[in-house]
């Protein structure tokens, strides 16, 4: 704009020199018109200038205009999974590039979210069908315990163990649908203490005595005496859990679950290691996904509801850490990285 109002008073100062050069006379045909533009110049500039401005203004918006139709045409192609990428003018190829991306991403979002969706849907299917099993068998063996009078004292404690079991088992998945509900409604939050991280996974392997023992496992904790971090100490013990309850899941029997924690300068790195049939490289990338399970089959009783690990990896990056998982040679190994601080 301001650029055109310089050209046009420049234009005229140029003209009216040029046009001073000359002696006019009256009967020239262009004397009259110069002579009505010299003494009405005082609104004759500002009508041009703004008569320039007005048709420059209409170009900038035609042009805005028609880039923004062209924008919002291409635009409609975000959510379209079957659609061409993006193509818009030269001038507008940053603009072509970020929404290229920006669908790509929200395309593999959405279909990541349809994948988790479909997973928890098949989940919750096979848990609900799964549940008449061990209750049909808890109902069965108390019935007959009740009906049978006179059986003996050994089949008694034969039918019971196994109503116990059974019930144990109808608990695990009961268990599965909080988890499910709990993972999808609950925002994590952490509440910060000080806690003797050592103490604290010595306490946990106690606790695990008798589900190693039923297993035919044996654990062994090899850490400093005394390791102190700070975290929310409810919540990271839940990351311990699951780590040393999937390590429990898919061991082989009679061997040893090592726990190992190693600090430096900044961090804590806290390995659970354990044998068992080594995960297959696509298998591991996935580990961390919710609702994915090493073993789909309905009929294993290891295994959960495939969020334990999904759980841990969003409390450690909570804490600002890391977890990772390797496994090869049959021996499968977590690392969790934590700040000291």
């Amino acid at each position: 704009m301001i650029a055109w109002a310089v050209i046009v008073i420049i234009i005229l100062q140029l003209s009216y020199a040029v046009c001073r050069s000359f002696i006019w006379y009256g009967d020239e045909p262009l004397y009259k018109p110069l002579l009505f533009i010299e003494n009405n110049v005082d609104w004759i500039i500002p009508t041009v200038i703004l008569a320039g401005w007005i048709v420059i203004f209409y170009i900038i918006l035609r042009r805005a205009l028609k880039y923004l139709n062209e924008i919002t045409f291409e635009a409609e192609k975000l959510a379209d999974p079957d659609a061409k990428p993006i193509h818009l003018s030269d001038e507008l190829k940053g603009i072509q590039d970020d929404l290229n991306s920006a669908r790509e991403q929200s395309l593999k979002n959405s279909a990541l979210a349809k994948e988790a969706e479909q997973r928890k849907n098949d989940l919750v299917v096979y848990l609900a069908h799964d549940l008449k099993t061990p209750l049909t068998s808890v109902i069965g063996y108390l019935s007959l315990l009740k009906d049978e009078k006179d059986i003996s004292e050994e089949t008694r404690e034969k039918y019971t163990d196994i109503a116990l079991s059974k019930a144990n088992r109808l608990e695990e998945l009961v268990n599965e649908f909080f988890e499910i509900t709990r993972f999808n409604l609950s925002k994590l939050t952490l509440e910060y203490s000080t806690i003797n991280l050592t103490l604290m996974l010595e306490q946990l392997v106690y606790e695990f005595g008798p589900v190693f023992d039923r297993k035919k496992l044996s654990a062994k904790l090899y850490a400093e005496e005394k390791v102190m971090l700070r975290c929310d100490s409810d919540k990271l013990s839940r990351v311990f859990d699951n780590l040393l309850r999937n390590a429990v899941n898919y061991s082989y029997e009679e061997t040893l679950i090592e726990i190992r924690l190693i600090t430096d300068d900044n961090f804590v790195y806290i390995f659970f290691s354990n044998s068992g049939a080594t995960i297959p490289s696509d298998k591991l990338e996935r580990i961390f996904e919710q609702f994915f399970r090493l073993d789909t089959s309905r009929a294993t009783n290891s295994g959960g509801a495939g969020l334990g690990l999904a759980i841990a990896k969003q409390i450690t990056e909570l804490h600002g850490g890391k977890i990772t998982a390797t496994s090869e040679n049959e021996i499968t190994r977590f690392c969790v990285k934590l700040p000291k601080t």
